[in-house]
C-alpha cells in the first residue's frame, strides 16, 4: 500500500463523507477469458470448463451512474491503494486453500497476507479477516472449513491451534494448542460434526468433537496404510476423508471412522504420478482432484483412483499454475484452485452429464420465455 500524505487524505475523507460515496454499490465478478477454455480439448468430449479467477478487491466493479459521487469514490480508492494494484493488501498474495459456505461465499486463507479473504458475490463485497481475537492476529492461516452452524474454522500453523470464528469473522474461541506441533489441513464430517485436523509436525490426524475436545488420533509416521509422512491438506466429501500424505507422494482415503479404504497416486516421473501433492478434494460423482504442486498440475482421478487427465502446467495464462496449493469444490461441482504464486483462485466447472442436462433445460426455458414475451409484445402493437 502506498504512503499517502496526510494533507491529501483528510480532504479526501471530507469529500467522501459529504458526497455520500459510502452508498456506492459493487458487483463481485470473476475475471474471465474472451475465449472459452475446456478440458480435454476438442474433439474429445469436454469435461471441465474455465469459469474465471478471483484476485481480491480487483474483482469488484462499481455499479453507479457515473456521477460525481462515484468519481470521488474511485479517486479515494486510488489514494489509499485499494484500486487495481496487484500489491493491494485487499488482493490475494499467497493463497493456501479455501471453502464455500451455504451462502455461496468463497473463503480463502492467505499466509502472505496473514488473513482470511471472504468473497461474497451476493453482497458485492470482499472482506479480509485478520484478527483471531482482540489481542491476536493470524500469523500463518492454512486450512479452513465451514461448520454446520456456519462458523468458520481456521488452522494457524504458527499459532498451533484451530481458530473458530462466527460467519462474520467474530472471535468465538480456539482449541488444540496443547495438542498440535503444526496443524495444517482441516475438514468436518457434516453428519457427526467431528473435526479432522492434519498435524504435519506429528505425522497424524487429530479428531475433535464440535466442542473442541480431542477424541481420536489417527496414524503415525511411516509408509504403510494409516501411516503418514507430513500430511497436509484434508477434505471430507461423501462420507470419505481424503488426506494428502505429502512426503509419501500419495493420497490416503479413510472412512468417517478413520479406517483405511485405499490410496491414490504414487511416486513417479510421468504426468499422473505424484511428487509433492498438496490440495485434495472430490466432486459429487466421486472424481478425485489432487494438486501436484511440484509440476504445477491439477490431476483428476476417478473414484477408484484411475488417472483421467491433467489440467495445468507451469505458467500464468488460463489453465496454467505456478506452485498451486489447495483445491476444493462446492455443491455445484465447481472446482477451486489456490494458484499460490500467481496470487489467485482459479475456478472450473465440472461438466457432468447431469449438469449438461440441467443447462440444456435452463437454456431451453429461457428461449421459450423470450419467444413468449416477443409474441405478446407483437400482439399488443
Amino acid at each position: 500500500m502506498r504512503n499517502i500524505p496526510l494533507f491529501l487524505v483528510i480532504p479526501a475523507l471530507t469529500i467522501l463523507l459529504l458526497g455520500g460515496c459510502a452508498d456506492t454499490k459493487y458487483l463481485l465478478q470473476y475475471e474471465t477469458s474472451a475465449e472459452e477454455k475446456v478440458w480435454p480439448p476438442l474433439p474429445d468430449k469436454p469435461r471441465y470448463r474455465y469459469v474465471g479467477q478471483l484476485f481480491g478487491e480487483s474483482n469488484l466493479t462499481a455499479v453507479d451512474d457515473g456521477g460525481a459521487g462515484a468519481a470521488i469514490g474511485r479517486f479515494f480508492k486510488a489514494l489509499v491503494g485499494l484500486g487495481d494494484e496487484a500489491d493491494s493488501m485487499r488482493n490475494l498474495f499467497r493463497p493456501q486453500t479455501g471453502a464455500v459456505d451455504d451462502k455461496g461465499r468463497v473463503i480463502v486463507t492467505d499466509v502472505g497476507r496473514q488473513a482470511v479473504f471472504v468473497f461474497d458475490q451476493a453482497a458485492g463485497e470482499v472482506n479480509v479477516w485478520r484478527a483471531v481475537n482482540e489481542d491476536v492476529n493470524f500469523v500463518s492461516p492454512v486450512g479452513v472449513a465451514v461448520a454446520g452452524n456456519g462458523d468458520i474454522l481456521v488452522t494457524d500453523s504458527e499459532l498451533r491451534q484451530v481458530i473458530r470464528l462466527d460467519s462474520q469473522g467474530g472471535a468465538k474461541g480456539t482449541f488444540g494448542l496443547e495438542d498440535f506441533e503444526r496443524p495444517t489441513g482441516i475438514a468436518i464430517d457434516p453428519q457427526s460434526q467431528r473435526i479432522f485436523v492434519a498435524d504435519t509436525g506429528e505425522h497424524n490426524i487429530k479428531v475433535y468433537s464440535d466442542a473442541g475436545k480431542l477424541v481420536q488420533v489417527i496414524g503415525k509416521v511411516g509408509t504403510g496404510p494409516l501411516e503418514f509422512n507430513a500430511p497436509t491438506h484434508l477434505s471430507f466429501v461423501n462420507k470419505r476423508l481424503y488426506v494428502t500424505d505429502t512426503f509419501n507422494a500419495r493420497v490416503q482415503i479413510l472412512d468417517s471412522e478413520g479406517k483405511f479404504l485405499r490410496s491414490v497416486g504414487s511416486r513417479g516421473l510421468y504426468v499422473g504420478n505424484l511428487v509433492r501433492p498438496k490440495g485434495v478434494t472430490a466432486d459429487s460423482e466421486g472424481n478425485i482432484y489432487i494438486i501436484e504442486s511440484f509440476h504445477d498440475y491439477l490431476l483428476v482421478y476417478d473414484q477408484d483412483g484411475r488417472f483421467l487427465l491433467p489440467i495445468g502446467g507451469t505458467g500464468a495464462e488460463v489453465g496454467k499454475f505456478y506452485l498451486p496449493a489447495g483445491v476444493w469444490t462446492d455443491h455445484q461441482d465447481r472446482i477451486y484452485v489456490a494458484d499460490m504464486y500467481n496470487r489467485r483462485v482459479v475456478v472450473f466447472q465440472y461438466l457432468s452429464d447431469q449438469y449438461l442436462r440441467d443447462q440444456y433445460l435452463h437454456d431451453r426455458e429461457g428461449q421459450e420465455n423470450s419467444a413468449g414475451s416477443k409474441g405478446a409484445s407483437e400482439q399488443n402493437k
